[in-house]
């Protein structure tokens, strides 16, 4: 192993914490890391960590030499790109958090021409909905729809989502349109919550976002579920435009409150923290941001 690989090695282990969860995720035995680190250290004439039976931490010398090998893993790659982009395809695994419905609706199919684009890069795709560690995880890159980011997330902007409030036909017929937010009180509603508590719906009322508190005839943590039960003529969902579109089309559902719209989501990529951005994790990301800006839902 090579001095750059071997920097690459360290901040691995630093950033996990853990021998044993750097060679997990680098997929090799944990004697090999932990003989590299200690190799490392004896090039260098110092201890880089100190390690004890429950936990591993940077000594000052190995704090200040993290931050170090970022900056230089960063500028070799950053030179590397400006060299690949004209000459190379970009390679390596990527992995990937991808939420589970638009997961599945719209960055699937992105995903797999961009495979085909890119055949040296090897991509794995995680599907969940779940929050998740993205340095202790080994995860690359994660895409997340939101109305904020978390404070402090290094996050990239991929384009808008529309939040749609639909109804079936049929539904509508027998229990009336709502002219108002106001008169959801008198329907079944049905709405999306992760947890067992009802999450408010959100409408612009006067240009200004207002909240709504209703009850739930039902509720789930998956979007998909609760518009196929606005489909069977259950209630009022309020679900994004690539969830509902093809159904919005076909007439099966109605698009209702179009003056009174909730605020658009923000589609995001979340990069994890503290780390340099490979070559690979750019183009994806710039690939990403060019289809999904270039496809967005017309409802």
């Amino acid at each position: 192993m090579n001095r750059f690989e071997a920097m690459a090695l360290f901040v691995r282990v630093a950033e996990l914490g853990s021998f044993s969860a750097a060679a997990t995720q680098l997929g090799v035995a944990r004697s090999v890391v932990t003989r590299q680190v200690a190799a490392l250290e004896q090039h260098l004439g110092g201890r880089l960590m100190e390690r004890s039976t429950r936990r591993l931490s940077l000594t000052s010398v190995g704090q200040a030499y993290l931050e170090k090998c970022r900056m230089i893993l960063e500028l070799v790659d950053e030179a590397e790109s400006g060299v690949m982009a004209g000459q190379r395809m970009p390679s390596g695994p990527l992995r990937l958090s991808l939420p589970l419905s638009f997961g599945l609706a719209r960055l699937a199919p992105l995903l797999a021409r961009f495979a085909r684009e890119y055949p040296q890069i090897r991509l794995a795709m995680d599907f969940t909905d779940q929050q998740q560690d993205l340095i202790g995880e080994g995860i690359d890159l994660s895409v997340r729809i939101t109305a904020r980011p978390e404070p402090g997330a290094i996050v990239r902007r991929l384009g808008n989502c529309r939040l749609l409030t639909v109804a079936s036909p049929g539904y509508l017929a027998e229990r009336g349109c709502p002219q108002h937010p106001d008169g959801l009180a008198g329907h079944e509603c049905l709405g999306y919550s992760p947890r067992i508590n009802n999450r408010p719906w959100i409408f612009l009322v006067d240009g200004q976002p207002r909240a709504f508190e209703l009850p739930f005839r039902l509720q789930a943590n998956n979007g998909e579920a609760l518009a196929m039960a606005a489909l069977q003529g259950l209630g009022i969902t309020v679900q994004p435009d690539f969830l509902v579109a093809r159904w919005l089309e076909s007439g099966q559902l109605q698009c209702i409150l179009d003056a009174y719209a909730p605020p658009e989501l923000g589609i995001y990529a979340v990069l994890p923290g503290n780390r340099y951005m490979p070559y690979r994790v750019r183009v994806l990301i710039e690939f990403l941001a060019g289809q999904l800006a270039a496809g967005q839902t017309p409802f």
